[in-house]
């Protein structure tokens, strides 16, 4: 799965142990009262398998396994998060994630008997420090946005994003240099 080559996603026993493991933990954290904040963090801790200091993840959040997120420092996301973590999804420090995003680093196969024998393959996500994500942004696999960037509410953004951009769009395209 790590390696970027295609493999079997649903009948991997050691994939769907963990899969469920994350699962309990996700339930449990979006299930905790609002002020509970030591727990919350105990929780995100044990999930994440990087976060920084001074980092807000608002409920709900969901992922398939966590342990390949990395966070910076300072970083603020928003509710309603879905992070497909099959390949290492890195955020950088001072990002902003608003509401409704998804980071989705799953590529199914584009022949539908490939596809209906659960094959898949994954492909990274990075997030450069000081990006700004507008509400229901979604990610696709592979991409790299660059630091300083700003991603209109409601892309899609197929394609990796230089730094300093304003980008949005279906697919996210370029309006301005910042």
């Amino acid at each position: 799965m790590l390696s970027g080559e295609w493999y079997d996603a649903v009948g991997n026993p050691e994939l769907t142990a963990e899969l469920m493991a994350c699962r309990d933990k996700i339930y449990e954290l979006n299930r905790l009262h609002p002020r509970d904040t030591a727990t919350r963090n105990i929780l995100l801790r044990s999930l994440i398998g990087h976060m920084g200091r001074s980092v807000v993840i608002l409920s709900p959040f969901f992922c398939d396994y966590g342990t390949q997120i990395s966070i910076g420092d300072d970083t603020y996301i928003n509710f309603n998060l879905t992070v497909l973590d099959e390949a290492p999804v890195t955020i950088g420090s001072h990002v902003f994630i608003g509401p409704g995003c998804s980071l989705l680093t799953a590529v199914h196969p584009l022949d539908a008997q490939e596809r209906n024998k659960g094959i898949e393959k994954a492909l990274p996500i990075t997030i450069g420090d000081n990006v700004w994500l507008g509400g229901n942004v979604t990610v696709l696999p592979g991409v790299s946005i660059g630091e300083g960037s700003v991603i209109g509410a409601g892309s899609v953004v197929t394609r990796s994003v230089p730094p300093h951009t304003v980008c949005a769009g279906n697919p996210a395209r370029i309006l301005r240099w910042l």
